[in-house]
């Protein structure tokens, strides 16, 4: 009885082991994407200050486990944030913008075979396609459409875990900073306004399986 008792608990654990070399990792979060927004003026609108508002949405990623230890994440998701300016006469809405960063990390999972926390870590970069802009200066006394540069490159970390709950699902918790930049400029005449920078602050909660 005891041997057999032990066999179980062996295979329970057995199976319960979720990231393996060769397996992929698909995880569902709900993300709110904070950005730490920060302004480069070229002088155009003297002591200008330009904040971006978070914005909460879906995100989707697959992780590919290189070993048991080390895998590598592509991490989906876009979101939609207001920008403001503020020439010192109070924050003014310069209308908004939408951001798709794909960012792709690498991970090291310290606890794989864990049946209670499996914590992991990683770096990557990240390519952000802003689009669907809608940006105007005229709250800031400027009659002009504005526009911005469409592709940025930057780092990225992350830290996160993963919860069993089930020998096939796992609740995930995950945070991530990413960095992303865009010039501004007059959509008329492209006349150069400043660089924003983004850099958001992403933490998301949602559930996971294997593949």
């Amino acid at each position: 009885m005891k041997k057999l008792a032990l066999a179980a608990a062996i295979g329970l654990i057995s199976a319960s082991a979720f990231a393996a070399q060769g397996d992929i990792i698909a995880r569902f979060r709900v993300i709110n994407v904070n950005p730490s927004a920060s302004w480069s003026n070229s002088g155009a609108v003297s002591g200008l200050t330009v904040d971006a508002k978070d914005d909460t949405v879906p995100e989707l990623d697959f992780t590919y486990m290189i070993t048991n230890n080390i895998g590598t994440e592509l991490i989906l998701g876009t979101s939609r944030h207001e920008i403001t300016g503020n020439a010192g006469t109070g924050d003014k809405s310069l209308g908004k913008v939408s951001a798709l960063p794909p960012t792709l990390t690498l991970q090291y999972h310290f606890t794989p075979d864990s049946t209670v926390f499996r914590p992991y870590v990683g770096a990557g970069i990240n390519y952000t396609r802003f689009y669907n802009a809608g940006l105007n200066a005229a709250n800031l006394g400027i009659n002009a459409d504005l526009q911005v540069k469409k592709n940025s490159f930057g780092p990225a970390l992350q830290i996160g875990a993963d919860f069993p709950i089930s020998k096939s699902f796992f609740i995930n918790v995950d945070v991530k900073k990413i960095w992303m930049k865009t010039d501004v400029s007059v959509a008329s005449n492209g006349t150069y306004v400043g660089t924003l920078k983004v850099d958001p602050l992403v933490v998301g909660l949602g559930i996971g399986t294997k593949f």
